[in-house]
């Protein structure tokens, strides 16, 4: 393999160093005799009081402002499947991401359209021209890349004006299944639930699975273009 260039090797340490500290932090914790799951059931019954119509509004207006959506998606099961049952707690998650990726759109593209452009000429970055032949591999290709804040994504297409159907379309086709995959392993994790974990967890290696497979294809359309 060739060798990690500076920038990469950059990231590599810094990726497993957070690795490390987390692990030792729990260690700690453990060491010390917290109990981390009181914690987490403490705050479980925080959000469970607030209530879901206060969860998934949150959830519908929080990640337009940077708040990862994992944070919404990994309580949301253990929070209210009980009350609600877990087919209608996944309905509300994707409804809320649908509405807030609409919000989002909206927002680039309409409202803070010059206010974005002018910070990101200020950091040195130019909007890219995207032809309307290619809008749809840029959408797919941000959608399943990792490392792309949800928050930016949506922003992003917003501004390169990619069209609204199918911005909606391709999106719920790549997140909504990704959301329910999450909503029902943090449900699992949470509560022990060993057979929901393990299907969870398949949903999850499965979407990872068929993501880098779009990803490679993606990729060798574009060299076969070139």
């Amino acid at each position: 393999m060739p060798p990690l260039a500076p920038a990469q090797r950059k990231k590599l340490l810094f990726r497993v160093g957070l690795v490390l500290a987390v692990a030792a932090a729990g260690a700690i914790f453990l060491l010390k005799g917290v109990h981390v799951l009181d914690y987490v059931n403490r705050v479980e019954a925080v959000i469970t009081g607030f209530g879901p119509w206060v969860f998934f509004a949150a959830m519908t207006l929080l990640p337009a402002c940077g708040v990862p959506n994992s944070v919404f998606t990994l309580t949301a099961g253990s929070a209210f499947a009980a009350r609600m049952g877990m087919a209608a707690v996944v309905t509300c998650g994707a409804l809320a991401s649908l509405i807030n990726m609409v919000l989002s759109y909206w927002l680039a593209r309409r409202v803070f359209r010059s206010w974005l452009s002018r910070l990101l000429e200020r950091l040195g970055y130019k909007l890219p021209k995207v032809e309307s032949h290619d809008m749809t591999d840029l959408i797919v290709i941000l959608r399943v890349t990792p490392g792309f804040p949800f928050c930016i994504q949506n922003y992003l297409l917003g501004l390169v004006n990619a069209p609204f159907g199918r911005y909606c379309l391709i999106s719920c086709i790549t997140i909504i299944p990704n959301n329910a995959a999450f909503i029902i392993f943090g449900d699992a994790l949470l509560h022990g639930k060993g057979r929901a974990i393990a299907t969870g967890l398949c949903l999850i290696i499965a979407l990872v699975a068929a993501t880098h497979f779009l990803r490679r294809h993606y990729g060798r359309r574009k060299l076969a273009v070139a």
